[in-house]
């Protein structure tokens, strides 16, 4: 199970680093944000034949031992209280701090696991053209610390599918951490963007000058 150690991100540094040790398949990439968002490629997207079900989530987690999904493992991962544990992986008590909103949720019932880059995003800049097998990879990635984030549900449904050219987190403190996150886990997984989202991206390169994004490419 992923600790809450791999979840001590600041706006400034972003770790996306996998669990274990890097290969050199899998190397370490460190680069400023602005430098970053010029890796990707810049594509025309498209939605037909997106749903929802083509990418499996919530599967058995990292952990199969623990009897916990992968929604319940980034809970405990990320709770700032842990919370205790019972049957089937139920989750009581425990705190949390939603990074979005800045609110502390004290019921995990209250919390959404969003997909950094939403699904039907991904599907959008390239993720139609891969394997079931590698779509689930992608819905239930614990290989890098910020691919899903405990959020209130009330951000993450105000977000939904949409890019940071049409939505960002309503705590304007942390656009650089968000966009920061956004571009790795695009570089991460070999995903485009359009247009619009590049002239956003290349606005917060310009303006989040510290900012650096560590990803290493999903395997």
């Amino acid at each position: 199970m992923i600790t809450n150690l791999l979840r001590g991100l600041t706006a400034l540094t972003l770790a996306l680093a996998p669990l274990a040790a890097a290969t050199p398949a899998q190397a370490l990439e460190s680069v400023p944000l602005a430098d970053a968002v010029e890796l990707l490629p810049v594509v025309v997207e498209d939605r037909t034949g997106y749903t929802r079900s083509s990418f499996k989530h919530w599967t058995g987690g990292d952990d199969p031992a623990d009897g916990c999904n992968t929604r319940q493992e980034v809970l405990l991962a990320e709770a700032t209280v842990a919370p205790e544990v019972g049957p089937g992986c139920a989750i009581s008590g425990g705190s949390w701090t939603s990074y979005y909103d800045g609110q502390t949720v004290i019921q995990a019932g209250s919390l959404d696991i969003d997909h950094m880059v939403p699904l039907a995003e991904a599907w959008d800049s390239g993720a139609s053209t891969w394997t079931p097998a590698r779509r689930e990879a992608y819905a239930n990635d614990q290989g890098s610390a910020t691919s899903l984030v405990a959020v209130t549900a009330r951000s993450n449904r105000a977000k939904a599918d949409r890019d940071p050219a049409e939505w960002l987190p309503p705590a304007a403190d942390v656009h650089c951490r968000y966009i920061g996150e956004w571009v790795g886990t695009k570089l991460r997984w070999g995903l485009a963007i359009d247009e619009t989202e590049l002239a956003t991206l290349e606005v917060y390169g310009e303006t989040c000058e510290t900012t650096v994004v560590n990803y290493t490419a999903a395997p």
